[in-house]
């Protein structure tokens, strides 16, 4: 905790470490109310500093009893080394010595899950990024690379010992305790050790690699979920073999696990062979997950498989290079994602998330470039600028070089820093040195903060049939910014000619046409491409597939929005074209609605709705995704000032008014696709459910009887959790009391006995727009399943409603503020990185009209004005008060 102002770490200080670690030999012994942690490492002097003086070693480690210390076999004493709050300092007297740590900790009482914790009667470790020193005294740093072995001794009432790597040795020991020895032939940092101990049960399955090894995949999971790993096993080993086929990656260990945790403060992590997760990213079923459970669970799975190559086998050489590991890794698993669904949706969603989420984050006091230039406590850094704008840039990298090109540079990549610890710009070097490219300007993305502008103008000229486009980029001004240099945009784009064919694309200088579709590299302050032997002025249909994570502005008429979201062969872009039309449509109604005037609907929303309800060629999930309005989250950030209320209200009056008017079309629909039929996770499957389940939403905003019977039928009869959780979503949001609280009521009972299921029932109701939204969230908080000491069971109540229940949260009178910044003061104490995580919707005040700025600023200077903040909370507050 903080008891004077923490201290910034920056970028251009890094150095490298005075001391190597080559081996590290560790032994837990666990107990009830203790650990002792036994760490025997053999250093050396990193050769860099040869010829000069020894420097002092200086190890990490924080909240550790200190038992013993020896230096080559000498036990030291109180005098020989220095110790204080963060360090422990010894002086060697040869370049390479052993060193030998005895540390007691109380792994019961981590209440941060940080280190080594209980969760439930299971030990367990997270140790990304520094938790590593709360468990002994290290280089606690990505780039100190050893090779582990690790003993662990308990007792029998914990079975199951593991650690990463293989099992090389096991025995018993008297009082009814047993030990087992793991071995890690490859060098890792301390950021990848992991360690479990507890009474598990064993799903096991195998996996041929393509060189013909056999694989012992194994999930560890407490016996009362056994039945629920099944989604997840098959998931892994998809992710397996298509590493394979895409990356030519194959697995290195003999043995691959994946334990299922209840208390843990991100989804996964990815220790070397031993996958610690979340419960929520591992338990799968169709009794008790919904298909976006189903989906979660593969494609983070797949993520930390993936990492086995991109972050374990080349790590990062230090933090601000995280996104070197995260976004290359996000990029592999979203597309992964793709190849296992429908690409189109998966890219819809994907760009949903990071349009709503990281555009606000980049506009916000937290903005950063993709590899930071600072930070205070690198936990704040495990941010959507770095995972999801990481991705964004290795994806354009993928697009500007092609897929054989980006798999090139991969390969080298891989091949060049195999064992080591790197940074993003050995990664850039790898694809410019396997494609012969310079990829200097392109770089500014890792170091450039804030979301790009791209402003597009055209012109044709029918007397020489030429088409041009003019692109002029700029970036906003971010904290630390303030100016900005052109970066590398890739533009994907097509010309779309009066029926939406595409046309033959030649350049001015070419002498033929080369394909239908290009991919422009803007790369000026201002630029113009034409287009040659044009017979008719055609329309663009640009940045497809969300080539580049910009906001861009060309001057389409609602017109050429619905041409677009009717006849653009690009699904995307068929998309993007519906939700540009709705929101211009949305905007211009939230300013008549503020003016006191009667809100009329534009028939061309209508029309586009009504064509993609008649054409049943489309792909269900993508008519869903193009039903769905834009996201309130989504219009406050476009918004210059958001007027939340008006927002929502808005909104609503027009998915009404669509129910309304369209619902002759909708049931018929509806009642096709609630077949009855058997549940399955297929892509295809999803998609009908999905469908089935916006038009219910629907339906029910008609307030019809039809349609609550209908809600209740699908909530009582349904055969999978995701019809059964839609019905509910809708008669929570309904005025139909009498069937909503059957409905809770009954959902309670018979879930009463499954922690992830109810974080369900939690955030159904934290996220009702209802008014009384806060009272509700009150209760829940009081609520016999709920704890403050649970980072699911926060996210699914006061996360739900901080960052789902916009009209609630921002009350008027403040008290949403008030109550977020409560419950940050109380968990700070507790669990600092949910705290500071939960802050995220009080950063964002400058959006929001002076009334609420004042009452938001004032909750964030409460926070700040408390004693004793973790640097986790002070950091957020601080850069959001500046």
């Amino acid at each position: 905790m903080r008891t004077e102002q923490p201290k910034t770490i920056y970028l251009k200080d890094y150095q490298a470490p005075e001391y190597w670690i080559d081996e590290t030999h560790l032994t837990f012994e666990l107990f009830e109310d203790h650990a002792l942690v036994h760490s025997r490492l053999n250093m050396r002097r990193n050769e860099q500093g040869a010829g000069q003086s020894l420097p002092p070693l200086v190890l990490d480690g924080q909240l550790l009893e200190l038992v013993s210390v020896a230096l080559d076999e000498q036990l030291l004493q109180a005098g020989d080394y220095q110790l204080d709050e963060d360090t422990l300092t010894l002086q060697p007297a040869a370049a390479a010595f052993v060193v030998a740590v005895t540390t007691r900790i109380e792994p019961q009482h981590n209440t941060a899950l940080e280190g080594l914790y209980q969760s439930g009667k299971m030990f367990c470790t997270q140790c990304e990024a520094e938790g590593f020193r709360k468990i002994t005294y290290y280089l606690d740093r990505p780039d100190v690379m050893s090779r582990f072995t690790t003993t662990v001794i308990a007792s029998r009432d914990y079975p199951i010992l593991l650690s990463n790597g293989n099992p090389v040795a096991n025995g018993e020991e008297k009082g009814g305790r047993h030990w087992v020895t793991w071995e890690d032939p490859f060098p890792k940092p301390a950021y990848l050790f992991a360690l479990v101990a507890g009474d598990l049960c064993l799903i096991q399955d195998s996996f041929t690699t393509m060189s013909g090894r056999e694989i012992d995949l194994r999930i560890y999971v407490e016996p009362e979920n056994r039945e629920q790993c099944g989604h997840a096993m098959d998931s892994l080993k998809r992710s397996m073999r298509w590493d394979e086929e895409v990356y030519g990656r194959e697995y290195d260990l003999d043995i691959f696990m994946i334990v299922a945790v209840n208390d843990f403060n991100m989804g996964a992590m990815e220790n070397k062979g031993l996958n610690i997760f979340n419960s929520s990213c591992v338990l799968a079923h169709p009794d008790t997950a919904t298909d976006l459970a189903f989906q979660r669970v593969e494609a983070v799975v797949a993520h930390e498989y993936f990492h086995n190559w991109s972050g374990n086998r080349v790590t990062c050489r230090d933090w601000f290079q995280l996104s070197l590991k995260e976004g290359f890794t996000v990029f592999r698993d979203s597309q992964f994602s793709a190849d296992m669904n429908s690409p189109t949706v998966s890219r819809i969603e994907h760009v949903g998330f990071l349009r709503a989420n990281q555009f606000a984050e980049d506009a916000g006091p937290m903005a950063h470039p993709v590899r930071p230039d600072s930070f205070i406590e690198i936990s704040n850094f495990y941010t959507l600028t770095v995972y999801e704008k990481g991705a964004e840039v290795v994806r354009m990298l993928h697009t500007l070089l092609g897929e054989q090109g980006f798999r090139q540079g991969s390969d080298l990549y891989f091949e060049r820093h195999d064992g080591q610890a790197v940074t993003c710009d050995d990664f850039i070097k790898a694809m410019e040195d396997a494609n012969g490219a310079d990829l200097g300007q392109f770089k500014r993305w890792y170091s450039q903060a804030g979301t790009p502008r791209l402003a597009v103008e055209s012109r044709y000229d029918a007397a020489k049939g030429t088409f041009s486009l003019l692109f002029r980029q700029s970036c906003p001004p971010t904290p630390g910014q303030s100016e900005k240099l052109p970066q590398v945009i890739p533009v994907r784009m097509a010309l779309l000619d009066r029926e939406g064919k595409e046309l033959p694309l030649q350049f001015e200088g070419e002498a033929a046409p080369v394909g239908t579709e290009r991919v422009l590299a803007v790369a000026g302050a201002e630029q113009v491409f034409t287009f040659t032997g044009l017979t008719e002025e055609p329309l663009p249909s640009l940045l497809r597939g969300f080539s580049a994570p910009v906001k861009m502005s060309y001057p389409y008429s609602r017109d050429d929005r619905v041409f677009l979201a009717k006849n653009d062969p690009d699904g995307f872009n068929r998309w993007e074209a519906g939700q540009a039309l709705a929101l211009e449509m949305l905007q211009g109604m939230i300013g008549i609605h503020q003016a006191g005037r009667p809100l009329l609907l534009d028939q061309r929303l209508r029309d586009v709705f009504y064509a993609l309800l008649t054409d049943r060629e489309l792909d269900p999930a993508m008519v869903a995704e193009m039903l769905r309005l834009p996201s309130e989250a989504y219009m406050v950030e476009v918004s210059e000032v958001a007027d939340v209320d008006a927002i929502h209200q808005v909104r609503e009056w027009v998915r009404g008014e669509l129910a309304n008017t369209l619902a002759d079309v909708m049931w018929p629909l509806y009642r096709d696709l609630d077949d009855g039929a058997a549940y399955s996770p297929d892509a295809g499957s999803m998609a009908r459910r999905s469908l089935k389940n916006t038009l219910l939403s629907y339906l029910m905003l008609t307030g019809s009887q039809d349609a609550v019977d209908a809600c209740v039928r699908q909530y009582v009869e349904a055969n999978n959790m995701t019809d059964r959780q839609a019905a509910l979503v809708c008669l929570v949001n309904s005025d139909f009391e009498k069937q909503k609280q059957a409905a809770l009521a009954d959902f309670a009972e018979r879930w009463k006995d499954y922690p992830l299921v109810m974080d369900q029932w939690f955030s159904v109701q934290a996220a009702c727009a209802l008014p009384g939204g806060l009272v509700r969230v009150e209760k829940l908080l009081e609520h016999p399943a709920f704890s403050m000491r649970n980072p699911n069971k926060i996210r699914a109540v006061i996360g739900a409603f901080a960052n789902q229940n916009l009209v609630n949260f921002h009350a008027a009178d403040g008290a949403g503020y008030r109550f977020l910044a409560e419950r940050i003061l109380q968990l700070d104490p507790l669990n600092p990185q949910v705290a500071a995580r939960l802050l995220t919707p009080l950063t964002r005040w400058r959006k929001y009209d002076a009334a609420r700025q004042e009452l938001m600023k004032a909750e964030l200077a409460r926070i700040m004005a408390a004693s004793s903040l973790s640097p986790d909370v002070y950091e957020v507050v601080s850069k959001s008060l500046a």
